[in-house]
């Protein structure tokens, strides 16, 4: 199987033609492997490659023999090494497999390697000590996104159809904005973290996947959900399977559209002429697209305060943590100065200050779950700008503490965190590009709790009208000009 062939392929399609015999897993994976090794060097998203064992793929796996990546955090893989993409956790092997990694392997995915991520999946932009930047597939001096960078990174470049990824800020969505990728955060509880961890930052972290099409992603969703004994939350169960949904009608959608940031992040012309033409599709679709006046059930510096407070005490527990293990020092030889800012903000953070962000989660979590009464679905744009130069975020970062770097964050990325705090699922569709420069741009649809499956109903309609598939980045596998 040549590359430019692979590339044309998403996961569900390859996994099509390995089931009818015209392809062996052996010759998709090697063609997998081929595409990393021309892209690799160039985008830096794949940190590790392994060989894999041949062991027949489990009877009636939707993927058998797909090649698929993880994660260098939030999944562990028996034997396999997940550093965390820090110095602190640098050679770390793990042990056994997570359950998520599991489901993967029922599944029948070929896992070959990981991709990047940020130190300890603390920012939202890749570019680790520890491994060096990610470079963006459509611009290599731009940012691929974080902290599931190169994971979306990979999947446009063409080394994989789909690649783990996980989201407590934005981290899955952000990505798929940057680089022309649908990506759909899960209802918190959908997925289970276990069984080494019951909850990731406090309830806002959420495991899923990055792929080039709709289905990808219902199909993987569908593998990967349902809880483990122990597990702290739960999501309803849906009345049919994702997969189906991509294909059955929305039906007329009430979506309240929010243009601008909470916190009076403006949004950059180029994704505000974005955001019109996204909303001019859905009406010619039939749905009914209103400005909505949305409330987080808080001001924006108490919801950044809040979540600056969530994040960085569950920070200072796992470098704590980590420190132990590996007995190592919790230091700038071990740790990247917004970390370790992070770190020390979060060993500050008292008891009562944790519950009373709780309480903030809480607030922020109802008043959402509010609006999904008047609207099926809210929009707007995943980012408010064009992804950024490498080394933007970085600018000025060992003058901030723990706070200051999580309200930069939010101030970079004002509309996706909400939704980790409320819960609920949240999409960024590839809907349009910028036609100046070329470059990606997402769109963000949320709904109501457990309501996945209307957002799966949303997408596929969406791709079917305006079909990202052709829209390739000039690091593409299978474009040896390109190269």
């Amino acid at each position: 199987m040549k590359v430019s062939e692979y590339v044309g392929h998403d996961a569900v399609g390859l996994a099509d033609l390995v089931a009818r015999g015209e392809v062996s897993p052996a010759e998709v994976e090697a063609a997998a492997r081929e595409a990393a090794r021309s892209v690799g060097p160039r985008i830096n998203a794949v940190v590790e490659t392994w060989e894999t064992r041949d062991e027949p793929a489990p009877g009636g796996a939707p993927l058998a023999g797909v090649p698929f990546l993880i994660k260098d955090i939030g999944v562990a893989m028996a034997g396999r090494r997940m550093e965390l993409g820090s110095r602190l956790a640098a050679g770390h092997v793990a042990q056994a497999d997570s359950a998520l990694m599991r489901r993967f392997r029922r599944a029948g995915l070929v896992t070959f390697g990981r991709t990047a991520t940020p130190e300890l999946a603390y920012s939202i932009t890749t570019e680790p000590a520890l491994y060096g930047p990610t470079r963006n597939p459509w611009d290599l001096g731009r940012s691929a996104g974080g902290s599931s960078g190169g994971a979306g990174a990979a999947v446009a470049a063409g080394v994989v159809p789909a690649a783990h990824a996980t989201d407590a800020a934005g981290s899955l969505r952000i990505p798929a904005a940057h680089n022309g990728l649908f990506g759909l955060k899960a209802t918190r509880g959908r997925v289970s973290m276990g069984p080494g961890a019951d909850e990731l930052f406090s309830g806002l972290a959420v495991q899923g996947v990055v792929s080039r099409t709709v289905r990808d992603s219902a199909v993987l969703l569908d593998r990967i959900s349902g809880p483990e004994p122990g597990d702290p939350y739960s999501a309803p169960e849906p009345s049919r399977a994702y997969a189906e949904e991509v294909s059955r009608d929305p039906g007329a959608l009430r979506i309240g559209v929010l243009p601008q940031g909470w916190g009076g992040r403006r949004t950059a012309p180029p994704v505000a002429d974005a955001l019109s033409r996204a909303v001019a599709l859905l009406e010619s679709l039939g749905h009914r697209v209103t400005e909505a006046q949305v409330g987080l059930g808080a001001d924006w510096e108490e919801f950044v305060l809040a979540t600056a407070r969530l994040m960085t005490a569950n920070l200072a527990a796992s470098v704590d943590e980590l420190a132990a293990a590996f007995d190592r020092p919790v230091d700038s030889s071990t740790l990247e100065a917004e970390t370790l800012a992070g770190y020390r903000y979060g060993q500050r953070v008292t008891g009562p200050r944790l519950v009373a962000a709780l309480g903030i989660r809480n607030r922020v979590g109802r008043s959402l779950a509010r609006h999904f009464d008047a609207y099926d679905v809210l929009l707007t744009p995943t980012l408010p700008e064009l992804p950024p130069a490498l080394g933007v975020y970085a600018e000025g970062a060992e003058a901030l503490d723990g706070f200051g770097w999580i309200a930069r964050l939010n101030d970079r990325s004002p509309f996706t965190m909400a939704f980790n705090v409320a819960g609920t699922p949240a999409m960024s569709v590839p809907v349009t590009a910028d036609p100046g420069t070329g470059l990606p741009i997402g769109m963000q649809f949320a709904a109501g709790h457990g309501r996945e499956g209307r957002l799966f109903r949303l997408a596929g309609q969406l791709e079917q009208a305006s079909p990202w598939a052709g829209r390739t980045p000039a690091v593409w596998a299978g474009d040896a000009a390109a190269l």
